[in-house]
């Protein structure tokens, strides 16, 4: 476990640290082993992907760019790796990412292997990063890996940004046309829907359906609204924390027809980027296959992909042949690995391809946000349409009659 811990130094200088320990007299120990008088030594967390404290915040995608970008500057002019975390520890002020960098330190002074720290933490680095660096470190070629991890990781949140940005606007108009609906059918027509039915007016039948509608909403909408929101709650705390029903959810949503396109090309975009990074660091291809399969976040991709590796490449077979095998990938995609594998530039071809996907899914975005935007005015255009025929007819009726 962590330990933070405060001590002060023969010269009177307080130094504040991180280091990892089985308990407090271990790390009582090393203090003393160091020349130094102990302060305060209190257990210490890095917060990652779920983690606690609302302050500390958690290691981002960001962070993570920010952090391979800058050990990779530092690693290729020649600053050791040492050198460099102490000089990272001292420019990042984000309380998550100081405490990861001082728990890397105290490790490496340990004696640790650079990549285990990284290891410890598999809910914020993802696999590849790990076995990146791993390989990275047994090489000697940090930097090139570093360098890699941050042009990677640069495209992967650019992608994130392009989709989070084309449906901010279909989701602000969902939002809105449902606090209009919301308004109109609890306040607005329940009150219209009372003065016609004390009026003794008798409105035509579709118009006292629709104020039926009004007056159970009126009448008992806080509950309905209650019962939805609670709906809501529950389902985002089963969709982030029951691993089947958010794998239950993730698959009815990916067999939408425009949507399941794109869920297909981001699956081929981080196979292809994913498999191309693992194979420029020098992981043999089999392994780098097993770590896309985990990677690439779409279960019938990964299963595939898992007997390319095991009932393919194992067994003797090509890569372009154990890849034919699969239907998965489209015929495209296997005949350029084909080609690739018998030119001995395949991380290249599969780096292409992950960039022809990126654009490939630009383009299914704007067709999906294209087609969204009108079926949702649509929609929402038939219920108000609904309610305002409902008020004017009876209206028009009601003139007529003087």
């Amino acid at each position: 476990m962590q330990f933070r811990y405060v001590a002060s130094q023969k010269d009177g200088r307080v130094v504040e640290d991180q280091i990892e320990a089985k308990d407090t007299a271990e790390v009582l120990q090393f203090i003393v082993s160091r020349g130094m008088k102990p302060v305060s030594i209190k257990p210490a967390e890095i917060s990652g992907k779920g983690a606690k404290g609302l302050f500390g915040g958690k290691i981002t995608l960001t962070d993570q760019v920010f952090l391979s970008k800058y050990l990779a500057l530092m690693l290729k002019i020649g600053t050791g790796l040492l050198q460099a975390i102490n000089i990272l520890i001292e420019d990042f002020d984000k309380p998550a990412v100081k405490s990861f960098l001082l728990e890397v330190k105290a490790n490496l002074e340990r004696g640790q292997p650079f990549f285990s720290t990284f290891a410890k933490h598999p809910k914020v680095f993802s696999q590849v990063y790990i076995n990146l660096i791993r390989a990275g470190e047994a090489s000697g070629n940090l930097d090139t890996v570093f360098e890699n991890l941050t042009t990677s990781l640069s495209k992967e949140k650019g992608m994130r940004d392009q989709i989070k940005g084309a449906l901010i606007y279909p989701i602000l108009l969902l939002s809105a046309s449902v606090l209009i609906l919301v308004f109109l059918v609890m306040f607005a027509l329940p009150k219209i829907a009372a003065v016609f039915s004390q009026s003794g007016f008798t409105p035509p039948l579709f118009s006292r359906v629709v104020f039926a509608v009004g007056l159970f909403f009126g009448q008992y909408g806080a509950y309905i609204l209650g019962f939805f929101v609670l709906l809501l709650i529950l389902f985002i705390v089963f969709f982030k924390n029951v691993l089947v029903f958010r794998r239950l959810i993730t698959s009815i949503v990916a067999e939408i027809p425009v949507v399941k396109d794109i869920v297909r090309k981001i699956a081929l975009q981080r196979f292809a980027a994913t498999l191309s990074s693992l194979i420029k660091a020098g992981i043999p291809l089999t392994d780098a296959l097993e770590i896309t399969a985990q990677a690439v976040g779409n279960v019938e991709l990964r299963e595939a992909l898992i007997r390319v590796s095991r009932e393919g490449l194992a067994k003797g077979l090509t890569v372009g042949e154990a890849f034919k095998r699969e239907p998965f990938f489209p015929k495209t995609v296997v005949n350029l690995i084909a080609i690739s594998e018998k030119a001995g530039h395949i991380e290249e071809v599969l780096g292409t391809l992950a960039e022809f996907y990126v654009s490939e899914i630009d383009g299914s975005l704007k067709t999906l946000v294209s087609v969204l935007e009108p079926a949702m005015l649509l929609v929402i255009g038939f219920v108000i349409g609904l309610i305002a025929l409902s008020i004017i007819i009876p209206i028009y009726q009601l003139t007529t009659q003087f």
